[in-house]
């Protein structure tokens, strides 16, 4: 392998502070619906449970079938335009508006009808959401070609990231209650937290405004420098002429786009394979957690305190985790946090007969794992799109936010099913059912043993990553 670090001068600390502020946009926004859509859709609009799920998972879906489209799209406008940031200021700009509808149902409509003003508002918002994010997970490669470069500017869009998981999980339903709960609590809720994405979504689009780097359909610099070890650069892609006729990308052909590249480029579908499984494996600890708290350590209120376990280590071990992975490598630094969460979710067996602190000291462990996990796929997706052509890196990263929500879907899901195996007795108005043996242990099961079996599954998919050779 040759050095990919062919542009790699420091990214301005404009574009480092500009790139990590999206991560308030795309945390927030995967954070706060998470948390309290299916209660307010449920306990305040008076939707019946199974009604309910359907009306969260709907936008889900749409999700997940329109994030290859959009990232054709976004490979459009780099070629005609030599740059991503059109679409994401239309995302930036649309979403709040989507997002507060979300949460502004009128009292009068009955359960159905608004069921149905919540699938339409926050399939709207879902869509901005898109055309934000799926550019905004390309624009490393954009940004720098420099190997350690990416992975001092995605440290701190993690870092950013997990202060906005805390900052917004715990404030805005502190919001909601602040203006005593209701329709009207989940309205200002929805123009705070709204207020909070459009600041920082806009703040990476004026951040990295001028700085992307001009490319051609070749797979090349327009300066007429070959991207380091392409596996392919530009096969399958359609030309883009001086007059900028090509035409936009179709249901069909961002499909396409994005099968091609995870057909053609190894590096890509391996990544890919790892960051969905490990996806999967976080999905079903967040969504264990509440049943963790209240069957397992005896109180539902414990739940803010392993969330805060979980994702507050970011912050303290970022700036080690960069260096870390700058002296051995991306691949094996996942390597390693990957192995660290393993041995920390098996630690978690032993909850039930095991103090309270226990169970906080193991996911505070895997916390600091967590970082690592999150911060190395994102920083050698980069290095694939560099390596297969940047003008593939919206196709490339449309795939991989498909697979990422459906993967962090997939969690809940695959917990549900083991409850359901163990005998989980539901409860009403609150309060907590007396649970058989066999359900308690497979909510110890579902937060401890079978995400550490999925992220050891993705350790062997990893073995077969090639990372590139890095001149120092």
């Amino acid at each position: 392998m040759t050095d990919v670090g062919l542009r790699r001068e420091r990214v301005p600390r404009r574009a480092v502070a500009g790139y990590a502020a999206g991560s308030v946009g795309t945390g927030g926004f995967g954070t706060l619906p998470g948390l309290v859509l299916a209660y307010y859709l449920t306990d305040t609009l008076a939707v019946p449970a199974l009604l309910a799920s359907v009306a969260v998972a709907l936008p889900k879906v749409w999700d997940v079938a329109i994030d290859p489209v959009v990232g054709s799209w976004s490979d459009h406008e780099l070629r005609r335009r030599s740059t991503r940031t059109r679409l994401m200021t239309l995302g930036a700009l649309t979403l709040p508006v989507g997002f507060v509808a979300t949460f502004a149902a009128p009292t009068t409509l009955g359960p159905w009808a608004s069921a149905a003003w919540v699938v339409v508002a926050f399939l709207l918002a879902t869509t901005s959401f898109s055309l934000f994010q799926v550019p905004y997970i390309a624009l490393p490669a954009d940004l720098t070609d420099g190997y350690r470069e990416r992975t001092r500017l995605l440290g701190w869009r993690i870092a950013a990231l997990a202060l906005t998981i805390l900052v917004v999980g715990a404030g805005g339903p502190a919001v909601r209650d602040a203006a005593g709960g209701g329709p009207r609590g989940y309205l200002l809720m929805g123009i705070v937290v709204a207020a909070l994405l459009l600041v920082g979504m806009l703040g990476t689009v004026l951040g990295t405004r001028g700085l992307t780097a001009p490319t051609d359909v070749a797979g090349t610099d327009l300066a007429g420098t070959d991207v380091a070890g392409a596996d392919v650069a530009g096969a399958d892609l359609p030309p883009a002429d001086d007059a900028g006729s090509e035409a936009v990308p179709t249901l069909a052909t961002g499909y396409r786009a994005g099968l091609h590249a995870l057909r053609e480029h190894t590096a890509y579908r391996v990544l890919l394979g790892v960051f969905v499984l490990q996806a999967v494996a976080t999905g079903m600890m967040l969504a264990a957690a509440q049943y963790v708290a209240t069957y397992t350590l005896g109180s539902q209120a414990a739940l803010t305190f392993l969330f805060a376990a979980l994702v507050g280590p970011a912050l303290l071990v970022m700036p080690l985790w960069t260096w870390y992975a700058a002296r051995r490598g991306k691949a094996r630094s996942l390597t390693v946090a990957s192995v660290l969460f393993i041995g920390a979710a098996l630690a978690l067996v032993a909850m039930p007969v095991a103090p309270d602190w226990w169970a906080y000291a193991c996911v505070a462990v895997a916390g600091l794992a967590y970082a690592g996990m999150q911060l190395f796929p994102l920083a050698m997706l980069p290095d694939v799109i560099s390596r297969a052509g940047r003008e593939q890196g919206g196709a490339m990263s449309g795939l991989w936010t498909a697979g990422e929500t459906a993967g962090l879907a997939s969690g809940p899901v695959l917990v549900l099913l083991m409850l359901a195996l163990g005998g989980f007795v539901s409860s009403a108005a609150g309060v907590p059912a007396e649970q058989p043996p066999a359900a308690l242990s497979a909510v110890v099961l579902a937060f401890s043993v079978a995400p550490a079996v999925l992220v050891a599954v993705s350790l062997v998919l990893l073995r077969r990553y090639e990372e590139p050779e890095v001149a120092l």
